[in-house]
């Protein structure tokens, strides 16, 4: 079983862009991404409405940090430290060396290739610092463009679970895709 620690915290960087630590001084960015209906559309949790709950969202994200039981991200612009989305290893499961990322970006900054640059990062520090064996995203079947994503980043899909998440009164389906390690080719951004 893998023995994790995020401590010290890592950062991770390409050309164009530096993947930092969330804190509470991203409270507005956090709000917003996750407070638009849009960013949120695929996504099935409560948007989030107020300056209380995108603090709640950071305290999450540093509590999984600081147990070492998930890690995520700012994602950033190399000299701007503007939160423009959060990409991470949500969910960890150490006795399978197995994770999922999962990611989020503010609209204006998409279609620029900024979540495939991020994604390059995580996976290269989950294969080859953490020793994850594999790594999946578990993605909304209507969510296309997340699909693609994650394909153009050499996931494949492995399942499609009908109707195996209830939120807001309905069933939802699941596509679950994957990466293992002997598969992932670290590009050069």
């Amino acid at each position: 079983m893998l023995n994790l620690s995020f401590t010290p915290f890592p950062i991770l960087e390409s050309n164009r862009l530096l993947l930092r630590a969330v804190t509470v001084d991203d409270v507005n960015e956090i709000m917003e991404l996750r407070g638009n209906p849009e960013t949120m559309k695929f996504i099935p949790r409560p948007l989030v409405t107020s300056p209380e709950m995108a603090l709640e969202h950071i305290g999450m994200i540093i509590e999984k940090i600081e147990n070492n039981t998930g890690i995520n991200w700012a994602i950033t612009l190399k000299g701007n430290s503007k939160l423009l989305g959060v990409i991470g290893h949500y969910r960890i499961k150490p006795e399978n060396y197995r994770s999922e990322i999962g990611y989020m970006l503010l609209p204006e900054y998409q279609n620029q290739g900024i979540t495939s640059e991020a994604i390059n990062l995580v996976l290269d520090y989950g294969f080859n610092v953490l020793n994850f064996h594999s790594v999946e995203a578990v993605i909304d079947p209507e969510n296309h463009v997340s699909a693609k994503v994650v394909e153009k980043n050499g996931f494949v899909k492995e399942a499609h679970f009908l109707e195996n998440e209830y939120w807001n009164g309905k069933f939802l389906d699941s596509v679950i895709y994957s990466l293992l390690k002997r598969n992932f080719i670290k590009k050069n951004y």
